[in-house]
């Protein structure tokens, strides 16, 4: 159903009430704004499902109750951006939260298993892609538009059951809660502009003080992108940032001559120089430390390639996919600091960092038998 009024979203969350699960998913927009644009939200509830229109509907608020209601659980595929869609449109942390996608790399299918993989796998059903592309602000959405972006919680329900039964029927369910909560972890939705200079392109080649400019630099653009509502990169381009960053020019004049800035109107030009004197005045202990990735030795790259060896048996017995278990970064990270490695605590440890344990300390090996690689 398509529900264009507050009072039909009203009476379908009043019957939605009574569920205890709820498929969920978004149709946006983000190319031309800072903000993502919501323009759709589908829900499955029971035996309805809708497609809620909130450029239309004046009143979310009996959509956004349902979202955070602590005991409604909300199933998504891939959900990260639908989150932040939904803090940003609607002001709502969907949780409790139930990922699929995260699910299935728990029950044997590849980590980042797409949707449509995953109904074929689930339900034997092939789902078209022909609105893939598809404008979802412009207004009216025809039937075949509503159906396919209703597809997309058609199947969640009943792969959600299923996966319910498999998690625990493979005592896997408690490993699976913890990586959920991650999802909702509000810090990880919002946008902090002081933070902002961590996603810089090309910051690897900044010195310290560099980076202490690029913060600065960073989070004005951040603040100025959100206030215009249009994409980081149409106030300043990170490339742009970089050089600025790299020559820190004191007047106008200097900060012109770097390409790119032209675009700036003055007062912009004066928000980068005066956010440039804010790095520059930075004290030198409050500088961001230049994090390098420093290439590991030989005989270390040899221990990770055997590490990781085990933790590719580990994950063909398990059916646990490699990657969500543990990457190369990990591996590393456990061989050289092994406390604060998250290999080494809770359901990575039972699966995986107790054997890279006794591997480490020469309790177990490896050998080749009929052609595989086998632990000793």
């Amino acid at each position: 159903m398509y529900l264009s009024t507050s009072e039909e979203l009203a009476a379908f969350c009043e019957r939605a009430s009574t569920c205890k699960v709820l498929a969920v998913d978004t149709e946006f927009l983000r190319e031309k704004t800072y903000y993502p644009k919501l323009c759709l939200v589908q829900v499955a509830a029971g035996d309805d499902i809708a497609a809620v229109d909130p450029l239309r509907v004046e009143d979310l608020s009996p959509l956004a109750a349902l979202f955070q209601d602590p005991d409604v659980t909300k199933v998504f595929h891939a959900c990260s951006q639908d989150l932040e869609v939904l803090l940003d449109g609607m002001g709502v942390v969907c949780a409790p939260v139930f990922d699929t996608q995260v699910a299935a790399a728990f029950l044997g299918m590849r980590q980042q298993v797409s949707y449509g993989s995953l109904v074929e796998a689930y339900c034997g059903v092939h789902l078209p892609k022909a609105e893939s592309l598809t404008d979802w602000s412009r207004r009216p959405l025809d039937p075949e538009q509503l159906a396919y972006a209703e597809d997309d919680v058609r199947y969640l329900p009943g792969i959600y059951e299923r996966m319910i039964s498999d998690l625990t029927r493979r005592d896997r369910l408690s490993w699976v809660g913890p990586e959920m909560a991650e999802l909702v972890d509000v810090s990880r939705l919002r946008r902090d502009p002081a933070e902002a200079y961590l996603r810089l392109r090309r910051s690897g080649s900044l010195t310290r003080r560099q980076l202490a400019l690029a913060r600065e630099v960073c989070a004005w653009r951040e603040r100025a992108a959100a206030e215009r509502d249009v994409p980081r990169k149409w106030v300043l381009s990170d490339e742009v940032v970089v050089e600025v960053c790299k020559r820190a020019p004191a007047s106008l004049e200097r900060l012109r001559r770097v390409r790119g800035t032209e675009q700036l109107s003055e007062r912009d030009a004066r928000g980068v120089l005066a956010a440039v004197e804010r790095g520059r005045a930075c004290p030198a202990d409050q500088c961001p430390k230049v994090v390098r990735h420093v290439r590991p030795s030989p005989e270390t790259e040899g221990v990770i390639d055997l590490m990781y060896a085990v933790l590719r048996l580990v994950s063909e017995k398990s059916g646990v996919a490699a990657q969500l278990i543990a990457t190369r970064d990990d591996l590393l990270e456990f061989l050289q600091a092994r406390d604060t490695s998250r290999l080494a605590s809770g359901w990575r440890w039972e699966l995986a960092g107790s054997t890279l344990e006794r591997l480490l300390s020469g309790e177990v090996g490896l050998t080749v038998k009929d052609g595989r690689i086998e632990l000793l």
